[in-house]
């Protein structure tokens, strides 16, 4: 039966669902309100137009065959009114009906609807801190700001940039300003690392160390407390240095824009996101919603998780437009994943970082691994860096996080454990994922079946292992005599290191260990150190066999060490 469809919201999981509803069921009317004038765009791509690398903002709101999604394509193409300019101010639930007002008319109308998508996304956290309103400080909100700050920074006026938060689109935009424009580009963030409760922090400190080669410079555990400038912002007072900028950017998160849910009386989340089911029913279920403004299940802890991606927005649209029809979708929550580009690396992620499982109260451990992302025979090929997150006890995998160039490698392995983290795999399961390979694209011996494998040894204690940190830590104890670094390689790896510490760095090649293993001190803790990790851990089963259990294995080895920035 032929129904009214009003959806509010006309970004990305609103207009997703009105066309998989037309598509099912044309005979239906549907109606899509946004307060914006500009609909349909891709907001993730807001970093490369500001950037660059996306030339003209229109190219953001064209669709895959160079069609621009405005009203008239909507209505033309798709059979669905657009009603822009045209702000929401109240659900009446009893009555069935939108209350909206013209922003340029200022005139209301009440729009009546059989069923309702609300699609009003997330808003950007506002920092109250004196002078955030001064000309200059923005946040990366939507196209109308984004193109504010390209012309701001393509007047030739800025040399200078402060961003505030060092998340996703803080680290995007920091890449931006120094990548394209040259721009003197500083990151603060309140917390201990960047992108916090995403990746660990051997992961994140790695990234870092990667953005400060590309001369972005980073603050940590600082907050900013005041903005200052007199017909702008000209610097930025935090609680331990003031910093000269020509422009702010607030990047510390978003929450749901959930107001007029709330104020319709719809159940709402302590994270102030919109409570749906599985088939994205609110409390009122001739009402739907998705995308930025409601909460799932984490499908590794069982507990609501907070997921402002579009992908998923575009997800929950067709699983909404196909319960519009008369449908039975389910949308059964998320693993949460990621990928975010920061100059010529990436780094991604899926499930649970070791600090997050932790806090979950999972006894979580965390095993690390480099490893080339192809034949080590194939002339083109790049080091690849993986960390596996497992309980111990189940053996369970709670997430697994990766750095690397560019390319497809880093995000496919992180991909595939996504694919199947909500089925509870175990370890076992890792070592054996069956993968495509051939030396152009893998190892025989896929990067991630050895993350399986190093993870199975580190929890059966056949690998007794320190991380990066840990090793940091250690060689900063230069009073610490109780430590010796013995190093597994061949000579010409070593001599630098053992000729400038000849008390503390050693060196006995793994092949040479089995005759010299009366060269190995009994009374003191050996960190085993090779390139990647996997000669050290030979060594370690080497002595394990020996009697000799004194040993730890340098998650990593030095190309972990030297990629974290580590100076030894």
């Amino acid at each position: 039966m032929p129904q009214h469809v009003v959806v509010i919201g006309a970004v990305a999981l609103g207009p997703k669902a009105a066309c998989r509803l037309k598509r099912l069921d044309p005979d239906s009317q549907v109606t899509m309100i946004d307060q914006d004038d500009l609909i349909s765009y891709g907001g993730c791509g807001i970093p490369y137009f500001i950037s660059g690398d996306v030339g003209d903002p229109g190219q953001l709101q064209t669709t895959s065959f160079h069609m621009l999604r405005d009203k008239r394509f909507f209505r033309d193409a798709k059979d669905i009114e657009v009603k822009t300019k045209c702000r929401a101010l109240a659900i009446d639930r009893k009555n069935k009906q939108v209350l909206v007002q013209s922003l340029d008319t200022f005139e209301k109308d009440a729009i009546p609807y059989d069923k309702l998508v609300i699609a009003t996304g997330s808003r950007p956290k506002r920092l109250e801190i004196p002078g955030i309103d001064l000309d200059g400080v923005f946040t990366v909100s939507n196209m109308h700001a984004a193109i504010a700050i390209k012309k701001k920074i393509s007047s030739g006026k800025v040399g200078k940039v402060l961003i505030i938060g060092g998340g996703f689109t803080g680290l995007e935009m920091a890449e931006a300003f120094t990548d394209m424009w040259g721009i003197e580009t500083t990151v603060v963030e309140i917390t201990n690392q960047i992108l916090p409760g995403i990746v660990g922090e051997n992961m994140a400190k790695m990234a870092q160390h990667h953005m400060e080669e590309n001369q972005v410079t980073f603050h940590l555990s600082e907050r900013v407390v005041q903005l200052e400038g007199d017909n702008g912002v000209t610097r930025a007072i935090t609680d331990k240095r003031t910093i000269e900028t020509d422009l702010v950017i607030v990047a510390i998160g978003t929450e749901p824009n959930s107001e007029l849910a709330r104020k319709a009386g719809l159940d709402i989340s302590s994270r102030g996101a919109i409570v749906v089911n599985k088939k994205l029913q609110t409390s009122d279920p001739e009402i739907y919603a998705g995308g930025d403004v409601v909460e799932v299940t984490n499908l590794i802890t069982g507990k609501p998780g907070y997921y402002p991606l579009g992908s998923m927005a575009n997800r929950q649209g067709r699983i909404i437009g196909t319960n519009l029809a008369g449908g039975n979708a389910e949308f059964p929550g998320a693993v949460g994943s990621f990928v975010v580009k920061l100059f010529d690396i990436s780094v991604a992620a899926t499930g649970l970082s070791v600090d997050v499982a932790r806090k979950e109260n999972y006894d979580a451990i965390s095993a690390m691994i480099a490893q080339f992302d192809r034949a080590h025979f194939f002339p083109e090929k790049d080091m690849m860096y993986l960390e596996l997150v497992v309980e111990r006890g189940t053996e369970r995998v709670l997430g697994v996080q990766g750095f690397g160039n560019k390319g497809d490698g880093v995000v496919g392995r992180i991909n595939a454990v996504a694919a199947i983290l909500s089925y509870r795999p175990t370890v076992a399961e890792i070592s054996n994922l069956e993968l495509a390979y051939s030396p152009p694209f893998s190892s025989a011996m896929d990067i991630l079946n050895a993350l399986g494998n190093t993870a199975e040894n580190t929890l059966a204690q056949r690998s007794r292992v320190v991380d990066a940190d840990e090793f940091e830590t250690l060689w900063e104890q230069r009073e610490n005599d109780e430590v010796v670094f013995l190093d597994c390689r061949g000579w010409g790896n070593a001599a630098t290191f053992v000729e400038r510490y000849p008390d503390r760095w050693k060196n006995l090649p793994q092949d040479e260990l089995r005759d010299r293993v009366d060269e190995i001190p009994h009374d003191k803790r050996v960190i085993l150190i090779c390139n990647t990790g996997v000669r050290s851990y030979e060594a370690q089963v080497m002595l394990n066999q020996q009697g000799i259990r004194n040993t730890s294995n340098l998650q990593g080895g030095m190309v972990w060490v030297k990629k974290r920035g580590i100076d030894i």
